[in-house]
């Protein structure tokens, strides 16, 4: 009798800034930490995804106190070839319930 091992998958078909922005649309003030660990990331690089995030003009952060909120510029195009006649929103809509 033969055992199938039963593993996660390796891949997904959103990439970490995908997640990253999904994440921050949801939540607009989550820590970094929480992001890490819904995404399954280092907390180093969420900083990095957002900060990449905001030099293309797709996130942009407030501060207020001591932390961080984010505003998502959802009609910005998706920046594929392949997704590009459709926008942030529309990856918003389709995965957030």
């Amino acid at each position: 009798m033969s055992l199938k091992k039963i593993t996660t998958p390796t891949w997904t078909f959103l990439t970490n800034h995908g997640h990253v922005l999904l994440c921050l649309a949801k939540n607009s003030s989550e820590r970094i930490r929480d992001i890490s660990a819904e995404v399954g990331i280092t907390e180093r690089a969420v900083q990095r995804i957002i900060v990449e995030l905001e030099a293309d003009g797709y996130l942009e952060h407030i501060r207020e106190g001591r932390r961080n909120v984010y505003k998502v510029f959802s009609r910005k195009p998706l920046r594929h070839c392949v997704e590009k006649h459709r926008q942030v929103h529309d990856l918003i809509r389709l995965i957030i319930k």
